[in-house]
């Protein structure tokens, strides 16, 4: 048995020397040194972490150096007021959620959004109204916001206090979220933003705009998914002057009262990274993801998801995300495995796709290297001929999320639950997105989706050993 497990398990993984294709965008360290800002944060990160004593302030009331910290932040996105969030999108999420609405109000909810906003809808009791999402024909999964449906709720719903979206998702995919934020403002319907992949938008004319600029409510960004900044950072926005009494309190109600000052230097870190060397750094990135898209393009086995495959007068694209799509027959969740194996580490798989989460201090060598492996890939490594699919249509909502949750429940076999109403979110692991949302009715579509999911290697929340809680 090990003595300190976590440790040793954590050292094994720094020892294989991966590439860094996943979070967090610091690409194991190497994002906290900078000659330009003539600071390497490695050096004195442990050293560094404090409580608030003398001079350093205090994060739940800013009145120094943390105060002027946060107004550098402000003004980089152009918010009315920002925050530093220590406890994560997860935290962001809530607070936006608390400070928008009151219990029972109705929202506009899409669909595929994080856990996290599901939760919101439960402690908030929320009567959410989900949109859709159209689908990819090469991810096989969900793409954006369905437009067409989202006007027609607005039109069908005239009592809707907000909208809460993704934005991009995990694909590097977004909406026309400027039409959406025109609608709804119209309507004096706020819009909250989860842009947890999107820290680093607006920095560079290839990177889609910024949701603070394009005029949303609220915004959270994780620092950590793109930036040099620590596991766990995250960002809050605020543009409506009219929320910030509301969400200092609830800042103060989802925040830990012992912030890590390690975190928050992160966070100031990543800021000025953006500021004074954002532009240059994603220019040279765009570089090499060009040159890695060049290297494989005429492999015949996969392709990488571009501007190409959607329509850009309804849809964003971050260009630094690299979507690998295989042909028919192939395995996402297999590939992500086999490059594994060669010292490769990505972000999330899909049934026929990869993500790889890529950021300025990603080097040549990483994409030299991930070109080689799929160049020399043995496709029988890869081969997985069970028939995809993706669903194509909402569940049938039997019960609001906060009422399902105060339900009596009971656990079943998975496989007897057909009909019954879900007693907890089932979500796979990564992205993190619900496949069933407490309260929905389950049909045979999800019980074979689940299982793929779990035969897939997926970690799924919500189910145990093959039985999973249902409403009685």
């Amino acid at each position: 048995m090990n003595k300190i497990p976590l440790v040793e398990a954590l050292k094994s993984y720094v020892d294989e020397r991966n590439a860094p294709f996943s979070m967090p965008g610091h690409k194991s360290g190497r994002g906290f040194k900078s000659e330009y800002l003539n600071i390497n944060l490695n050096e004195f990160l442990l050293s560094a972490d404090i409580t608030e004593v003398e001079g350093l302030d205090n994060l739940h009331k800013p009145e120094g150096v943390l105060k002027e910290a946060l107004e550098k932040l402000r003004d980089l996105y152009k918010s009315e007021k920002s925050y530093f969030l220590v406890n994560g999108s997860t935290s962001g999420n809530l607070i936006m959620s608390y400070s928008c609405f009151e219990e029972g109000d109705k929202v506009l909810v899409e669909r595929n959004c994080h856990r996290s906003i599901m939760n919101s809808l439960i402690m908030r009791k929320l009567r959410p109204v989900y949109l859709n999402n159209t689908l990819s024909t090469i991810l096989k999964a969900p793409l954006t916001l369905d437009l067409e449906e989202f006007t027609r709720l607005l039109n069908e719903h005239s009592d809707i206090k907000g909208i809460i979206i993704t934005y991009p998702n995990y694909y590097g995919v977004g909406c026309n979220l400027k039409f959406i934020i025109d609608e709804c403002h119209k309507r004096n319907i706020k819009v909250l933003v989860d842009c947890a992949h999107g820290a680093h938008f607006g920095v560079h004319k290839r990177l889609p705009d910024s949701p603070v600029t394009l005029g949303a409510d609220m915004v959270v960004m994780s620092a950590h998914k793109t930036l040099p900044s620590l596991t766990q950072t995250s960002f809050l926005h605020v543009n409506d002057k009219s929320l910030i009494e509301k969400a200092d309190f609830y800042f103060g109600v989802f925040q830990s009262t012992s912030p890590s000052y390690i975190l928050m230097a992160s966070m100031d870190y990543s800021r000025a990274f953006l500021e004074y060397e954002g532009q240059e750094a994603y220019e040279n990135l765009f570089i090499k993801v060009d040159k890695f898209k060049d290297d494989i393009k005429d492999f015949s086995y996969i392709k990488v998801f571009d501007k190409s495959y959607i329509n850009e007068s309804e849809t964003i694209f971050d260009e630094s995300r690299v979507v690998l799509c295989l042909e028919d027959g192939l395995s996402g969740h297999k590939l992500l495995e086999v490059l594994r194996t060669n010292k490769i580490q990505a972000e999330m798989s899909g049934e026929n796709n990869v993500v790889l989460i890529c950021s300025p201090f990603n080097t040549e060598q990483d994409f030299d290297l991930l070109a080689k492996t799929l160049r020399n890939m043995d496709l029988n490594l890869i081969e997985d001929r069970e028939k995809s699919f993706c669903f194509a249509k909402l569940p049938k909502q039997g019960l609001i999320p906060g009422d399902a949750f105060l339900r009596e429940k009971e656990v079943i076999s998975l496989e007897l639950s057909e009909g019954k109403m879900a007693g907890d979110n089932i979500i796979p692991y990564p992205p993190g997105v619900p496949m069933l949302i407490i309260g929905e009715v389950i049909d045979k579509e999800h019980i074979l989706g689940i299982k793929k999911a779990l035969k897939s290697g997926l970690t799924v929340l919500g189910v145990e050993e093959g039985c999973i809680k249902v409403i009685r």
